[in-house]
């Protein structure tokens, strides 16, 4: 059954190596591949597709893509286009953190990774601006952004996101906004995803606790798949919420014994230059939190991040899309929504302020964030150019 898919397989390929510009570029280039070159999908549906997505954590582009796959071919198929989209990221930044090992080991005096740094920076404020000027539409909302900004840059917990998103929807709710009834077939609940998706997180947890308290001396491949499968069953807003996560989980709390705070700027900024899922850099992080384990450790590392970030994506958005139909009419979750991206943009902007104290204020640091940030703005130069002019001069100067 599968044989008839292959031309979908393969253009789910070809856009996992060609899908640049973050969630909104990839829904772009989504419109363009899967509705109108090979009509898997029709606008209206990739549009409620991507709406449905935006309520539920995790990697919103690859649930998009996932459930595409899902529409054409049921459970089999949305996992096998799942793990296409994300293998070529995810194996490219699982390489970056050899890679950089293997610079330090030979001593290399050019840095060129050093301007990339300020550069993500520059990305995370391009993130912001962009979020403002959709999301924050009234007064209300821009005091949930205001206060979420501020909590989550002094208040940094695990749990400081979920809860944001969760006191952002319920302020919402006392907005007037409603939202038609719509009467649609209700689907059959798939009740095992939801099951096995409570299962692994308690028992997770629970391996990740007892492996920690009791020294054990394989407890790190556990403690990393706890916490990836945390961040991906927790965290909203994409990935550059994940990487203010990711910041306070192992630079922060961890005082950088698994990577410094320019190891991970360096990686969220090589990630800006490469296409498909934002979510790859776990690949990397996850690699570089085993290094000092050895090889064989850090090939583990780069594999189980991956995997624990993915995998809540997957089981949530194969349980919750059985039941969108009944879900998108209730109008507590459309109020819902407006607060939640409110909360959203506050936390990028206070991801973008966390980020920008971990590196050295310099002229030139600046000059490299300024310069970004307008590229972004007001011209129409790709990512992937950006990241390599700064690959470029770091290399030359």
């Amino acid at each position: 059954m599968l044989l008839r898919h292959i031309p979908f397989l393969k253009a789910v390929l070809l856009h996992s190596i060609t899908a640049y510009g973050g969630p909104q570029g990839h829904l772009a280039m989504m419109m363009k591949t899967f509705v109108q070159q090979r009509k898997d999908v029709t606008e209206q549906e990739l549009m409620e597709y991507n709406a449905f997505c935006q309520l539920l954590p995790g990697a919103s582009s690859s649930q998009t893509l996932t459930l595409i796959g899902y529409k054409r071919g049921g459970a089999i198929l949305a996992i096998i286009t799942l793990l296409i989209w994300i293998s070529p990221a995810c194996l490219i930044m699982g390489s970056l953190s050899f890679l950089l090992q293997y610079f330090g080991k030979n001593a290399l005096h050019t840095d060129i990774f050093k301007y990339v740094q300020p550069m993500a920076v520059g990305f995370l404020a391009y993130g912001g601006i962009r979020a403002f000027r959709i999301s924050i539409t009234s007064m209300a909302t821009f005091v949930i952004m205001v206060v979420s900004m501020f909590t989550a840059f002094y208040l940094k917990s695990p749990w400081t996101f979920p809860a944001l998103i969760i006191l952002g929807g319920i302020v919402s709710n006392f907005s007037n906004k409603r939202i038609p009834g719509v009467a649609e077939k209700p689907r059959k609940i798939q009740w095992g995803n939801i099951w096995l998706f409570v299962s692994l997180f308690i028992l997770a947890g629970f391996l990740s606790e007892v492996a920690r308290t009791h020294e054990w001396i394989t407890r790190r491949p556990f403690n990393l798949f706890e916490n990836f499968y945390r961040f991906g069953s927790l965290v909203f807003g994409g990935g550059d919420i994940l990487i203010a996560m990711m910041l306070e989980q192992y630079v922060t709390r961890a005082k950088s014994q698994y990577l410094t705070a320019e190891e991970l700027l360096t990686g969220a900024g090589i990630m800006r230059a490469l296409p498909g899922p934002t979510f790859s850099i776990s690949a990397y992080v996850g690699g570089m939190a085993m290094r000092n384990l050895g090889m064989g450790y850090q090939f583990l590392g780069c594999m189980i991040a991956p995997i624990a970030i993915f995998l809540p994506s997957l089981l949530l958005v194969l349980f919750f899309f059985p039941i969108w139909n009944n879900l998108k009419r209730y109008v507590v979750i459309y109020r819902a929504l407006e607060g939640i991206n409110a909360v959203v943009v506050g936390i990028m902007w206070a991801a973008t302020f966390i980020l920008f104290f971990v590196i050295p204020v310099n002229w030139y640091n600046l000059l490299i964030m300024a310069c970004t940030l307008a590229l972004l703005c007001l011209t129409r130069v790709p990512s992937p150019f950006i990241v390599l002019a700064c690959l470029l001069l770091g290399w030359l100067l």
